[in-house]
């Protein structure tokens, strides 16, 4: 008994927290079911509304319902302005719009942080609320109560409005049949439009009623975010009480959670999270990963499709696919004339003349930069061959990064200083790791890899912090040996001997990639995610294929992470965090999705942008990647490969779209959202 009592006041705050996630994700379901937006930058319009709030607030309720109608409609305008920007991204799926949409947080946030400061805001409440009440023999707060009652009041009367009046029929039809939505009158795009504002709105209005629970400050977005993601994720889009359910569960783990079982508390939401995420995708495998041409149980039916496929095939001679002219500048088949084969290598020659002229170029920080660029360059590469050639659009790559830069500290620390047993085990390490988690990750297809590797990379920074024998925690690692180059040598100290070691690893490690890629195991990957039912119906081992790639790209995202603590010599757990996944993907798009040295130019753009151009406006690093975010989705469609002409790729892209924008047969015109039943994170 004394036991239920000591927890009774954790659990009425889970409700509490639970009842402002479910407002939240009520917003960002609303914009993702029925608009089709994956909005990353939710978490950005709860902040505007709480930090609207908190500066209004001065202890009165004229300055609470003040602060709530000004905060509702900031968020609401800033949700109707997201419309905007993100409906010349309808035909490119969603892999262009969490782009975006992330770069647009991070402007968002700085702007933020710009006007109202760096510091939390206080937040004051009327003094009737400002006090405490008795409850079931304990002492509560009489703000939180209230906030309960206003939330159950706004779930009510957002629940209303979606059932109950035109408006809500109206954004029902813009889920369930969008082309009857237009035949009736009524013009989509305006609905589209309407539905990010109230998203936005739901959102702002959150943000001014929790700042007292969630309080406005650094962090605070992006915390909001990946627990609303986690909502909507468990609570799935169909049902707002699945959501409102999964918010109480979630609120509770935050809440109760922490008291009962401190030490399980990290890892049960994206555990949960990934476990919902693989076991939807599990049941939904004859529709996702068949396709329409999936294997038929009919031999007569399986014989024909691997006839069909086989006088399909191009002959020996013929020139290669458009997919392989991303890769580097390697064909994927045939010859190329001489003269064109110089030309296509070209970039990668050139590219190689600058990096080994540097160290007689640059001071001796930009040149510590420039190894940073290709610890981070080897990481993209890895997303590259994952969302590029696999067809697995991925935020997680981070996870297997993080291991093999854990494992080259601990190994230091050791005394285990000869770089190639560093890159070796770390690789190895990686590569473990991956094919641990590989099984999760490749049944799953667009938008669910996205969510399954988020929470997969969630759930290793919540390991990191934890193990702090291992990893330092928060504080991170410092103070271990530096690499030997050789066996028998002395650790590097001069800049230009770490570049110089970082880059022979990267070019070996870039050329094994190209090389494989180039190989018959490479075609054989494209193929896979170009034609994937076409491939199952020829008898390949397409999740083979897959649990293969993914394994490799972990190793190689392991040398990355042992080439980051080498340059660095120094390993905090943001290197290795949600920000620097983000970056990666943002580099291989940059780069053109199947360009390997695309994806490293992306790299060095990045480290560019956020070390050395932002070290001459200092405070506003987050401000210039996010402009570089939203610039590189909008001017680079294609990447980098692009604009030297053809297509960079052929086939669908990692999130269905084709290569020229189009949609898939299957999608809906671009000015029209997706049905809140056919896609879910």
């Amino acid at each position: 008994m004394e036991l239920l009592d000591a927890h009774l006041m954790p659990a009425v705050d889970g409700v509490a927290y639970g009842l402002l996630l479910f407002v939240v994700a009520a917003g960002l379901s609303l914009a993702f079911g029925t608009a089709g937006v994956l909005n990353l930058s939710h978490g950005t319009l709860y902040a505007i509304g709480a930090y609207t709030g908190a500066e209004l607030s001065d202890g009165t309720w004229g300055g609470l319902v003040l602060g709530l109608a000004a905060g509702t409609a900031a968020a609401c305008v800033a949700g109707a302005g997201l419309s905007a920007a993100t409906v010349p991204l309808a035909r490119r799926g969603h892999l262009a719009q969490a782009l975006l949409t992330f770069g647009l947080a991070l402007v968002g946030g700085d702007l933020l942080i710009q006007f109202f400061g760096a510091d939390e805001l206080p937040v004051r409440v009327p003094e009737a609320l400002d006090s405490s009440v008795t409850l079931l023999g304990h002492r509560y707060p009489a703000y939180r109560l209230c906030f309960i009652v206003m939330a159950v009041l706004l779930a009510a009367f957002g629940t209303w409005v979606l059932t109950r009046t035109r408006v809500g029929a109206a954004v029902r039809a813009a889920a369930d049949d969008p082309q009857m939505l237009a035949a009736t009158g009524h013009n989509p795009r305006a609905v589209h439009t309407g539905v990010l504002a109230a998203a936005g709105a739901l959102a702002g209005a959150a943000g001014v009623l929790g700042a007292p629970i969630i309080g406005p400050g650094p962090g605070t977005s992006e915390n909001v975010l990946m627990l609303s993601l986690v909502v909507v994720v468990l609570g799935g889009l169909r049902s707002l009480w699945a959501t409102f359910f999964a918010a109480i569960a979630v609120g509770e783990v935050q809440t109760l959670g922490v008291s009962v079982a401190p030490d399980l508390a990290p890892y049960l939401l994206f555990a949960a999270m990934a476990a919902v995420l693989v076991l939807r995708s599990r049941f939904a495998e004859p529709a996702a990963a068949h396709g329409p041409e999936g294997p038929s149980s009919d031999p007569v039916a399986r014989l024909r499709r691997r006839l069909a496929a086989r006088l399909r095939r191009r002959p020996r001679g013929a020139a290669a696919a458009p997919s392989g002219r991303g890769g580097g500048g390697f064909p994927e088949t045939g010859w190329l004339p001489r003269g064109a084969a110089w030309r296509r290598a070209a970039p990668l020659l050139v590219t190689l003349v600058v990096l080994v002229a540097l160290p007689w170029m640059l001071d001796s920080y930009s040149i510590s930069l420039a190894g940073s660029a290709l610890a981070l360059g080897l990481l993209a590469v890895s997303v590259t061959i994952l969302t590029g050639y696999a067809g697995l659009p991925t935020l997680g790559q981070t996870a297997p990064f993080a291991v093999g830069a854990y494992a080259t500290a601990n190994l230091a620390q050791a005394g285990w200083t000869m770089g190639p047993v560093q890159i070796v085990l770390s690789a190895l390490a990686a590569a473990v790791f991956s094919a641990v988690t590989g099984p999760a990750v490749i049944r799953a297809r667009g938008t669910t890899v996205l969510m399954i590797t988020l929470a997969i990379g969630e759930l290793t920074g919540a390991v990191i912090n934890q193990f702090k024998s291992v990893t330092g925690g928060a504080d991170g690692l410092v103070g271990f040996p530096s690499t030997q180059a050789l066996w028998g040598g002395e650790g590097m100290s001069e800049e230009s001997e770490v570049y110089t070691y970082a880059l022979v690893v990267a070019v070996i490690a870039v050329t094994v990639t190209l090389l494989v890629l180039r190989s018959p195991a490479g075609k054989l990957l494209t193929g896979t995610r170009g034609a994937e039912a076409r491939m199952r119906a020829s008898g390949h081992p397409v999740e083979r294929y897959l649990l293969v790639a993914y394994v490799c790209a972990g190793a190689l995202a392991g040398v990355g992470g042992s080439l980051m603590v080498t340059v660095q010599q120094y390993l905090s757990p943001a290197d290795v965090g949600f920000e620097i996944a983000a970056f990666a993907l943002l580099a291989a798009v940059i780069g053109g999705t199947t360009s390997v040295i695309g994806a490293l130019m992306g790299a060095g753009l990045i480290v560019i942008t956020r070390d050395w151009v932002a070290s001459s406006w200092p405070g506003h690093g987050p401000l210039l990647l996010g402009v570089l975010f939203v610039a590189a989705v909008y001017l680079l469609p294609r990447g980098l490969a692009g604009l030297r002409g053809g297509p960079g790729r052929s086939g669908p892209s990692p999130d269905g779209s084709r290569p020229d924008g189009r949609p898939p047969a299957s999608s809906a015109p671009a000015h029209t959202p997706t049905p809140a039943g056919k896609v879910s994170p």
